[in-house]
């Protein structure tokens, strides 16, 4: 794709119908090509927990916590600003190119010479070279932002998807097979290093634009304050959703680390898998109906009404069967996992309604409103965080999960003030399926304890066919407690109108009322 016109004007998108269609379509793209990373990732977690220790992921996640800390320094902040904004040029954007690489460039430099300081902070000699190592990844992803926020920008979101599942599947494969030369935890650092790497190469292939030279541009400094704003409050909740592995690793050490970590990993699975994907996209759709705050609630309380409806029903299924999915990903001597990630998953459904709130902050272009809501989120989590610790990991997790249902409305009441979306109509939307999975939930729960034979059987065999019955016994239990709530199967048709939007054979000439944008 070239971006820019001979005038360096961008290229128009679509607008009204034509929008939403292309939006529900990118969305489709998304999640599938999500799918596909995920399965690639769930290869390889399956594979290297085989081949490493947990100490070996808790030491990696010890350094990254502070590393993508800093490669992110760009990616959210000029990433949102380039969606945002009306106009963009080619001078625009090359300012935006150059700025973000010089930051890249420094911190990089900064992040290596501090090795020395985290190894004393951990008290493990081995955190200086990783540091050093990982600090490759900061510059690396900074080569990428701009490029791919322009493909954003047209919504060429399916180039970006297989982009992302690309760098994913050579990070993996480094991993893999260093992890089988006995790498150890190298074997993991090196696959984050080929992760930025592998997608700067794609997103500059993708998008066939080369910088020009920076220079005075009038929009620059707005662009700049934008995306400073934005990544303020990243920072903020960055270091709410990061602050737990600093405790755990800080005051549990490496292994304990590395068995919350992978809880916590399947706990965000969801997030990473549907909501962040479709934030991108969200963002770009809502920003271009913000003269139209009426058009753009409608669409902001169907993806809301769609995402609690997949939140709800996965957070209590997997509440159910955690144990034994972990048991079957990870393999032997990993239980403690397990037991921790029964802890977050009533959690994963509030999680994903949570992470709304910026799609509304972002598209109605205030990003000072978010930033100071993550700085009130930052202080309640880490008071709960540091009540939590004292029942180590597990006390922890729960307390997570605590901040995602104590401030969710208050964050979706604070965003939809401007935006003139009244809480009560969020409410409105979810109520129904949050009951729904508590009362499916808590009945397959009593039918399981009715039948301790299923309880105790076995080995691999025996979690499978767990899983298998208990899926199907919530699932059945969950459909029926919606269609009752809703007293018809009106949540079930949308979401099914839906897919069929999403597909990309589906014709372009026969709208669906069912927009999940």
């Amino acid at each position: 794709m070239k971006p820019f016109d001979e005038r360096g004007v961008f290229r128009p998108t679509a607008s009204g119908d034509g929008l939403r269609r292309l939006a529900i379509r990118s969305a489709g793209v998304t999640v599938a090509s999500q799918s596909a990373g995920f399965l690639i990732q769930l290869a390889a977690t399956i594979v290297l927990a085989r081949l490493l220790a947990p100490a070996d992921f808790g030491l990696l996640t010890m350094v990254s916590t502070f590393s993508l800390l800093l490669m992110n320094v760009g990616l959210n902040g000029f990433t949102e600003a380039v969606l945002q904004r009306d106009e963009i040029d080619h001078g625009l954007s090359s300012n935006v190119f150059w700025i973000n690489a010089g930051l890249g460039l420094v911190l990089t430099i900064g992040f290596a010479l501090a090795g020395p300081l985290l190894a004393r902070f951990y008290g493990d000699p081995r955190i200086a070279p990783v540091t050093a190592a990982m600090s490759a990844t900061i510059f690396l992803t900074s080569l990428s932002v701009q490029h791919l926020a322009l493909l954003k920008r047209a919504m060429r979101f399916s180039v970006v998807s297989r982009n992302d599942v690309a760098a994913r599947a050579v990070s993996v494969a480094v991993s893999i097979v260093l992890g089988w030369a006995a790498w150890g935890y190298w074997a993991l650092v090196a696959g984050a290093v080929a992760l930025p790497l592998a997608t700067a190469v794609g997103a500059w292939s993708a998008c066939r634009w080369i910088p020009g030279a920076p220079g005075r541009r009038r929009r620059t400094g707005g662009m700049l304050r934008f995306a400073a704003q934005t990544y303020g409050r990243f920072l903020a909740d960055y270091g709410t959703r990061n602050l737990d592995n600093l405790l755990v690793g800080w005051y549990l050490g490496p292994h304990a680390l590395g068995f919350y970590k992978k809880a916590y990993d399947l706990f965000v699975l969801p997030l990473n898998q549907l909501s962040a994907p479709l934030s991108n996209v969200a963002v770009s759709t809502m920003s271009r109906l913000r003269h139209d705050p009426d058009h753009r609630a409608r669409h902001f309380l169907r993806a809301l009404s769609t995402l609690a409806f997949i939140g709800m029903g996965l957070g209590a299924a997997l509440t159910l069967v955690g144990r034994d999915v972990i048991r079957l990903v990870l393999g032997p001597g990993w239980e403690e996992s397990g037991r921790i990630f029964t802890l977050f998953g009533p959690g994963i459904g509030i999680m994903l309604l949570y992470g709304t709130n910026g799609w509304i902050h972002l598209s109605i272009g205030r990003a000072d409103r978010w930033f100071r809501w993550t700085l009130v989120e930052l202080a309640v989590t880490a008071g709960l965080f540091l009540l939590g610790l004292r029942w180590g990991a597990a006390g922890v997790a729960v307390a997570c999960v605590a901040s995602y249902w104590m401030l969710a409305i208050p964050g979706l009441w604070y965003a939809g003030r401007p935006a003139r979306l009244p809480v009560r109509h969020v409410i409105d939307e979810v109520w129904r399926f949050v009951v729904a999975a508590a009362l499916a939930g808590g009945a397959t729960a009593l039918l399981l304890r009715a039948a301790p034979i299923l309880l105790d059987a076995p080995g691999a065999p025996g979690a499978i066919l767990r899983i298998a019955i208990v899926l199907s016994v919530f699932g059945v239990f969950y459909l029926g407690a919606v269609i009752v709530l809703h007293r018809g199967c009106a949540p079930l048709t949308q979401f099914a109108a839906l897919l069929r939007d999403m597909i990309p054979r589906a014709p372009m000439s026969k709208p669906s009322a069912a927009g999940v944008l």
